[in-house]
């Protein structure tokens, strides 16, 4: 079965007073995931707003990938073949 989707993404960026906030919105035109990040600047650092523009934008990636992760999760447990499953999933961090 060949299909073809398209998911929206946009990042949107802010600074203020040194600290940088960041917010990606997912949409994948059945649901909506936002992630979110936020970068500070050490104040005996160089202020560079490109480098907090990365780290922000880098940790709401991380956040909306997580959730993402979390909802796959749960509908592969929905079908039989979650975490509750025998068989070990081929990604993340093994149980203990």
């Amino acid at each position: 079965m060949a299909r073809t989707l398209e998911w929206k993404v946009r990042m949107y960026l802010s600074e203020e007073d040194g600290t940088t906030r960041a917010r990606m919105d997912l949409d994948t035109g059945t649901a909506t995931l936002t992630g979110r990040g936020t970068a500070r600047c050490n104040p005996q650092d160089l202020d560079i707003p490109e480098i907090g523009d990365e780290l922000a934008a880098s940790r709401a990636m991380s956040d909306l990938a997580r959730q993402l992760m979390r909802v796959a999760d749960q509908d592969l447990e929905a079908v039989g073949a979650g975490p509750g499953n025998t068989v070990p999933a081929p990604y993340g961090w093994p149980s203990a």
